[in-house]
Formats: C-alpha cells, structure tokens, sequence
C-alpha cells in the first residue's frame, strides 16, 4: 500500500498541478499522510531551480497549517481521529511511548527533530503535541522553524548544487538524520541544564 501511495505522489511531480500537489501532500503529511512532500518537493526543484523559493514557501507554509490539523486533532478528537489513525499506522506503540516521555522540552525537541528530519515522524508529534496541550503559540513557532529550516535549506542545497545533493542525500540520509538527531539531542540537554 505504501508503495503505491509513494509512486502516486511522485507522478503528481511531473504535473502542471506540482506546486498544488505538493501543498496538499506538504498538509496532510503533517498530520495523516505517510509520505514526506520531500518525494515533490526535490525532483520539483531540480526541475524548476529558478522557482526554488516559491516551492519552499508553499511547503513550508502548509505543512504549518497541516501541522496546526493534527494539533487541532489530538486536542479535540484523539479518541475518534487520531486513535485510529495511529492504529491503522501501526503508530500507537511509539505514540504512548512518546507521550510517556513528554513536558514542554521534549515536545520542543521532538517539533524541531520531526520537522528536520522525520523522527519521530511529524504527524505523531504533531498530534502528541495537541493531546498534551503543547501551547500553540510555541508550537507554531516552532514548526514555522524546523520546517521552513528543511525546505528552504533543501531550496537553495538543490537550487545552487542540483542533482548532486539529491545524490548525496539519497545516499547518506542515514547519516544526515542521525546528526540531526545528535544535534536536537545537544539542543535538548542544554535546555534541559538551564
């Protein structure tokens, strides 16, 4: 299913109807979709490098308002949403573990690793962060961060580097993700230590 789900997203890359697609998927991703808007999102910019910056704004601005959905969701409709999404997902293990590990600094931390890297992935933080009643102004906040931080950073590694960078970073994702998540863990016990 997933598989088909992922080959579905990436036709729309090659459509007219790319930078509408790539919203809707860029929405929904924050709150109920498995697939990232990063299988849009590059090969739209290799493909259009001089719409770099107009890609990464339509991105990160609807994974925003996706992300305010899920919070919207696991504040007012865990039990008849988001329980069953998670379930479906085979989510709800790592979403109770989460929830057993949450205040204020872990949810910070996990927003911004989430938003960066996928991990943990963002529709659970985003409907774990609503469900503990995270303050939406912080949340917000940081979400406008982490993911404008990962598409516009993304924006200008593919707009000056090109397909290289898609290369290196299909190549090397393990290593990227593991030193953002060193990095958020870092950021986390410093905020921890104040």
């Amino acid at each position: 299913m997933f598989r088909r789900l992922y080959d579905w997203t990436v036709r729309w890359a090659g459509s007219r109807q790319a930078p509408v697609a790539m919203g809707v998927v860029s929405f929904v991703e924050s709150s109920v979709f498995p697939i990232p808007a990063d299988v849009l999102f590059i090969p739209m910019v290799l493909a259009r490098p001089d719409k770099a910056w107009r890609y990464a704004l339509i991105a990160t601005v609807t994974s925003v308002l996706g992300g305010i959905f899920g919070w919207l969701i696991g504040h007012y409709a865990f039990d008849l949403l988001a329980r069953p999404l998670l379930e479906f997902y085979g989510k709800m293990a790592a979403f109770d573990q989460l929830k057993s590990q949450t205040g204020d600094a872990a949810i910070l931390v996990m927003l911004v690793t989430s938003g960066l890297s996928h991990l943990p992935p963002m529709k659970v933080v985003t409907i774990l962060s609503g469900l503990v009643s995270f303050d939406l102004k912080w949340f917000i906040l940081s979400a406008i961060v982490a993911r404008g931080g990962r598409f516009y950073l993304l924006a200008f590694l593919l707009k000056n580097y090109g397909a290289r960078v898609a290369s290196f970073i299909e190549r090397r994702m393990a290593l990227v993700v593991a030193g953002l998540v060193i990095a958020a863990g870092l950021i986390w016990l410093g905020l921890r230590m104040m």
